[in-house]
């Protein structure tokens, strides 16, 4: 079996999450360490799926976080409304939970 350099690899993987949810809690806005505006907030989503052939309810909350301009234009949403959420999964800092990170967002 052939051997595949990283940049191969990283071409491979896929970590991409289109989510459509409603803001449920918002934290103060804050600033990194290098002065960038952030957010931590939690996400909740209901939907019906099919999954098996059969149909099912969906609820989740997740956490999520936003940086720079985003993180400013999550505070100004409104919490009523569901929105369009993309971004990626990481792990949170202490590795036991995951977190969105929200690379664009838009009205529904």
């Amino acid at each position: 079996m052939k051997a595949l350099d990283q940049g191969a690899l990283r071409s491979m993987t896929l970590n991409q999450i289109d989510l459509t949810a409603r803001v449920a809690e918002i934290s103060p806005l804050r600033y990194t360490p290098a002065g960038l505006p952030a957010i931590n907030l939690v996400l909740e989503h209901e939907s019906e799926q099919t999954e098996a052939g059969s149909d099912r309810d969906v609820k989740l909350s997740i956490k999520a976080v936003a940086f720079g301009t985003l993180a400013e234009q999550v505070m100004r949403l409104d919490m009523s409304r569901s929105l369009r959420f993309k971004g990626f999964l990481a792990s949170a800092r202490t590795g036991k939970s995951i977190i969105f990170h929200i690379q664009d967002l838009n009205p529904l």
